[in-house]
């Protein structure tokens, strides 16, 4: 099997995986977007029901509750495999990593930064 006839394969797959990288950075980004507009517009909500004294906001209980829950959530992120990487979970991505292959991760890795920036 000649050189060319190998590299027809491995462009399909990086060619996929930075199309997919795109889709998922393109609309990871809209979605991230879309939960900043809406919970920004929640706070304004409240700062306004408040300042029209409807409604009496503890500003630092509110901010103790997110603190807990943004912790909460970067400790669930740790224990998702590939995600948050720690030292037990080498062989969970280097068994990623050889059954993907390089190529398609490169590629979807650069396809993910590309929409992440354009979205």
């Amino acid at each position: 099997m000649s050189i060319i006839e190998s590299f027809g394969p491995t462009a399909a797959i990086m060619g996929g995986g930075f199309f997919v990288g795109v889709l998922i950075g393109y609309v990871l980004k809209k979605v991230i977007k879309i939960l900043a507009v809406i919970a920004g517009l929640f706070l304004a909500g409240l700062a306004y029901l408040q300042y029209h004294q409807i409604a009496s906001i503890n500003w630092n209980k509110l901010q103790t509750v997110s603190e807990g829950a943004v912790m909460t959530l970067t400790n669930l992120m740790t224990q998702i495999p590939g995600v948050g990487y720690t030292s037990d979970q080498t062989s969970t991505v280097s068994l990623a990593m050889t059954s993907f292959g390089i190529p398609l991760t490169g590629s979807m890795s650069a396809g993910f930064t590309i929409g992440f920036i354009k979205g």
